[in-house]
């Protein structure tokens, strides 16, 4: 009788664990997105940012109010000041900045265990917390400066030029000046960048549930920009710490206003002049700079990633 000798199946060896992998920061997805916020900010963009600002720093003045005081200051090109340089420099370097640090926060947050969308979330958190101590500080402040000092004008008195005004302000209070309102800037930055990113996130689940699209499935140009819209939107929830970081950027004069201006002590002084509503002036304009930035990022991008492939001959990975 002959043995049956059972066949002996060879152990497979599990598969060995992901290595984890540092996002690259390519030169292609930093041109991309320069190009796109130069373009954004060009157009429709600083306009909405203008009147944006002086409906924050004029709390009294409704939307068309707003509208005739810039036009008074300028005609059309009251509609782009702080444009250039400050709003250009901003929009050509806060992607670049962004990039960096997101993928250095995200590849530690994965090294600590943390999944795809915790990690997202820390590098968005982290990139948007550095674009404001970075670039975006002293860019916005001196936006704001810009927008709020003409007022002068009406005086008779002549208005300096930008760089005037730039160096006027560093002489008398140094870095400190030229970045005041920094730490309400980099409030609003790493707010609005979570929220943005959970809101959007969120339309577009909604939007697949009621097109019975599955996970993988891709999204319409529309539906993507209806989904970033949303979340764009939707951000603007923190528009108080706006108005906070417009105040004590604003070249304003009121001798109510506190001497030395920290974020805590002017929400009391906004809010004991305006109540609510003054904390959330300026909302208008800026959902629909939010609604703009989305239609350039998702409506553009295609065509300009495109263009940027050609230009440098690497492939463009960034998401829009």
């Amino acid at each position: 009788m002959s043995a049956i000798i059972a066949p002996v199946s060879a152990a497979v060896p599990p598969p060995p664990p992901a290595t984890l992998e540092k996002k690259p920061v390519k030169f292609s997805n930093l041109l991309l997105g320069a190009g796109l916020n130069m373009f954004e900010v060009t157009t429709l963009g600083q306009p909405l940012e203008v009147i944006k600002t002086t409906m924050a720093a004029n709390r009294g003045d409704g939307f068309t109010t707003a509208l005739g005081r810039i036009w008074n200051r300028g005609g059309v090109f009251g509609f782009y000041q702080g444009l250039i340089p400050w709003a250009w420099i901003e929009a050509s370097t806060k992607g670049a900045v962004l990039l960096f640090v997101a993928s250095e926060a995200e590849y530690y947050a994965r090294s600590f265990g943390a999944n795809d969308f915790g990690a997202g979330i820390m590098g968005g958190v982290t990139g948007g917390v550095a674009q404001a101590y970075a670039t975006m500080g002293f860019c916005t402040c001196m936006k704001t400066v810009e927008i709020t000092k003409h007022k002068v004008a009406s005086t008779g008195q002549k208005v300096p030029g930008t760089w005037a005004t730039f160096m006027g302000i560093y002489r008398r209070e140094g870095i400190k000046g030229i970045n005041k309102g920094v730490n309400a800037v980099a409030i609003r930055q790493m707010t609005n960048w979570g929220s943005r990113f959970g809101l959007s996130r969120l339309a577009e689940q909604g939007i697949r549930n009621f097109t019975g699209k599955g996970e993988h499935d891709k999204l319409s140009p529309l539906e993507k920009i209806t989904a970033s819209a949303l979340g764009g939107g939707l951000s603007a929830w923190n528009q108080p710490i706006e108005v906070i970081r417009v105040e004590m950027q604003s070249k304003k004069d009121d001798p109510n206003r506190p001497k030395k201006m920290t974020v805590g002590n002017t929400f009391k002084y906004i809010y004991s002049t305006n109540g609510i509503k003054g904390l959330y002036r300026g909302v208008t304009p800026r959902i629909g700079l939010g609604v703009w930035q989305t239609v350039c990022m998702v409506a553009m991008g295609d065509m300009a990633k495109t263009y940027v492939e050609k230009l440098t001959g690497d492939k463009v990975t960034a998401k829009h």
